[in-house]
């Protein structure tokens, strides 16, 4: 039984071994009506006050700095994620107007749907063939307290961390394979697509993005070695269709020589059928048509 430990509870790499523990959470939010009113009622403070030369007016004035700084709007798509001198205190979700903790720091996160398109990299396959490769990243944010505190800048970490998954994905398949026996990266795009998506989003889940689909949108053998693998592939191509071919003539040989000998057509001996072989083959699997040839003699002549 092996004792090492597993990559999953392997602690983080780094002077402490420590990471950003936190959780999003609802934020205390109330709608932004009631401190409308709230402001309302410190305006006809200060209103009859100042009438009756009130020495209290800097409370109300306080009050109404407060709470017109603690209101905020929250739109569709968007996210406010708030702090309290330096503490987590939650995210407010729920598009509106709404009244929050005051003294609070709010950031705006957006968790609408996001694509991009990695560079063309250029990195060499299972068979040490270099080619360039990329592919369109679908995303959004799951976690806003992860995205806003876990990583310095989630946008730029989700680039980074989505292009060095494509290097690594694409170093595990070959570029084709013409035994059609495995996996490669042109002919098995949904396989590789979706080893790539999972790839992706176990490196970006600690910044707290969901991986919504990912689809490699570039894909070709490096300039320098092109030409030479399109001679390959064409070789290939031929060979495969050649095989194809060949496979078709000889049933279509074996058919005929047992469609004559059970109608009783004709009586060949070993010799003649060998020559009947010959030359249904070469007229079945000739590139050009054949020129028929009119034998005016006898069978053996």
């Amino acid at each position: 039984m092996s004792t090492g430990t597993s990559p999953i509870d392997a602690e983080p790499v780094g002077p402490q071994g420590a990471r950003v523990d936190i959780t999003q959470r609802p934020a205390l939010a109330v709608t932004g009506w009631l401190g409308v009113l709230v402001l309302a009622g410190t305006l006809w403070w200060i209103v009859v006050g100042n009438q009756h030369h009130s020495g209290w007016l800097w409370v109300p004035a306080v009050v109404f700095v407060l709470v017109i700084t603690s209101l905020v709007i929250v739109t569709p798509g968007q996210t406010s994620v708030v702090q309290f001198f330096g503490s987590y205190i939650g995210t407010v979700q729920r598009p509106g107007f709404w009244w929050v903790l005051p003294l609070t720091l709010r950031r705006g996160v957006s968790i609408r749907v996001r694509n991009f398109e990695t560079g063309h990299l250029k990195v060499n396959d299972a068979d040490g063939s270099p080619v360039e490769i990329a592919a369109i990243v679908v995303w959004q944010i799951a976690d806003t307290a992860k995205s806003t505190y876990a990583v310095q800048n989630y946008l730029d970490f989700v680039t980074v961390q989505a292009e060095s998954a494509l290097r690594h994905v694409a170093t595990t398949h070959p570029y084709d394979n013409s035994t059609d026996a495995g996996t490669s990266l042109r002919g098995s795009t949904d396989v590789v697509a979706a080893q790539l998506a999972l790839e992706v989003a176990t490196r970006v889940s600690i910044a707290g993005v969901e991986i919504v689909e990912v689809r490699i949108s570039h894909l070709a053998y490096a300039p320098e070695i092109a030409q030479a693998m399109l001679r390959r592939q064409q070789a290939n191509a031929v060979v495969a269709a050649r095989s194809r071919i060949v496979e078709g003539a000889v049933g279509m040989v074996e058919m005929a020589l047992n469609r004559l000998t059970e109608n009783g057509v004709v009586t060949l001996d070993e010799e003649r059928k060998a020559a009947m072989v010959s030359n249904l083959m070469v007229v079945l699997c000739g590139d050009q048509p054949p020129s028929p040839v009119v034998n005016a003699g006898s069978l053996y002549t």
